[in-house]
């Protein structure tokens, strides 16, 4: 008997019928004598729903409270989802994320996973019921219900596999796997058997929408393996796993693109210590994540500090900092919205070299400029003119042959 971790997503259980498929499956593997857990997203639109109703109420709406009416749409899932097991004849039990003692950080809105007590889950496994945990939500110290953030469910499931040492835990979605590209973009694009933690890692944190990154981030900390595929198919999907040596032979996993950045240039900032320390402090403190970071010296004692951030941060970076821009005597503060970052990923680009200039080289015969550079062990992204994104994608996926599977040489 093993035990199975399975997360669906809102597509997956979007109406009543998707609902009842989703049973359907889930017992396929319990009739094999499998433990199963399950975790659900709240269904299609109703998040969206939610959060339209709360700005109805109030255009800004109080955090806690927000999170009390967002957990809303999770405790619908898996409520039906027990009532359908239940009106066939098998025992099932809902839980909800503090019942599940899913204990978080009291960050509202985005809250972190802090531990898990995994004793109530069990006894309910030991009476041979399917147990179904809303995703998506927690608890903190102080006994408020928190959530975890779009695709907090992702994160869910993993956590929870983790704390059960499951054998494994499958992310049911709307896709078949995780595809060396973007297929809507690249017609050719590649279904992946397999890719490391850390190329997913790369891919989560650069726009691929399969996967939240914390989820994989889980994944890797407590070794567990993770099953990508469709709700809608009984087709094999894409296994996430520790890195192999033969994924170290693939140059170029896949090629991954984000439009949701913007970027922000701090123009001639004095050349002091602690100065780019006083410009990121208060985005920082409002909990606004910054990606890339380049800073141009001169000779005059002053610097240009560009950076990014995601577009829905923009408007309040921008205020931010131009508020400190003055304070230090800043020239002045430019935005950019009109851009996107493209990457490409590859545990190969440990041990490859020109693999950068290669990129270059490819996206100059396009003519596309290139804004910002930056780079990991795995990973090389620019950031260009958002309106060359789907180009950049094409003929990046294929210089890299990725259509290819390299596995049929061996």
């Amino acid at each position: 008997m093993a035990l199975i971790v399975q997360k669906y997503g809102g597509t997956s259980v979007g109406t009543i019928e998707k609902i009842r498929n989703v049973v359907k499956r889930v017992l396929e593997d319990y009739k094999k004598g499998n433990a199963m857990v399950v975790v659900l997203s709240a269904m299609a639109g109703q998040t969206d729903g939610l959060i339209r109703l709360a700005k109805e109420m109030c255009p800004d709406p109080d955090p806690r409270e927000l999170d009390v009416l967002m957990a809303t749409g999770e405790q619908v899932s898996v409520a039906l989802f027990a009532m359908s097991l239940k009106s066939m004849g098998y025992d099932a039990r809902s839980l909800l994320g503090f019942q599940a003692a899913i204990r978080t950080d009291r960050l509202y809105g985005k809250a972190r996973i802090q531990e898990i007590d995994a004793t109530r889950i069990f006894k309910e496994l030991e009476k041979n019921r399917i147990v179904a945990v809303a995703g998506f939500q927690g608890l903190d110290e102080r006994g408020n219900i928190t959530t975890l953030g779009r695709g907090g469910s992702d994160t869910t499931a993993v956590a929870l596999a983790a704390a059960l040492s499951a054998d494994v835990c499958e992310i049911y979605t709307d896709v078949n796997g995780v595809y060396t590209t973007d297929p809507s973009i690249c017609p050719k694009a590649r279904k992946l058997d397999a890719i490391s933690y850390d190329e997913m890692l790369e891919l989560a944190s650069l726009g691929a929408k399969v996967l939240e990154i914390r989820s994989v981030e889980f994944a890797k900390k407590y070794n567990v393996p993770i099953h990508v595929r469709s709700t809608f198919t009984q087709e094999r999907g894409t296994m996430v796993v520790a890195e192999t040596k033969d994924m170290e032979k693939v140059l170029v996993s896949g090629v991954a693109y984000n439009k949701n950045e913007a970027r922000i240039t701090v123009k001639r900032v004095p050349d002091q210590p602690g100065t780019a320390a006083r410009i990121f402090e208060p985005i920082f403190r409002a909990g606004i994540i910054v990606d890339m970071i380049v800073q141009n010296t001169s000779e005059d004692g002053s610097t240009d500090l560009t950076f990014t951030v995601a577009k829905a941060d923009f408007q309040k970076s921008m205020k931010l900092v131009s508020e400190v821009a003055g304070q230090i005597g800043a020239e002045k503060v430019l935005g950019d919205e009109d851009i996107s970052k493209v990457s490409i990923v590859g545990a190969g680009m440990r041990n490859h070299a020109g693999v950068a200039q290669k990129m270059f080289h490819i996206l100059a015969k396009e003519n596309i400029n290139i804004i910002m550079i930056s780079t990991s062990e795995i990973k090389i992204s620019c950031v260009i003119d958002e309106k060359y994104t789907e180009l950049a994608v094409r003929v990046l996926h294929e210089a890299f042959e990725l259509e290819n599977d390299p596995t049929e040489d061996r």
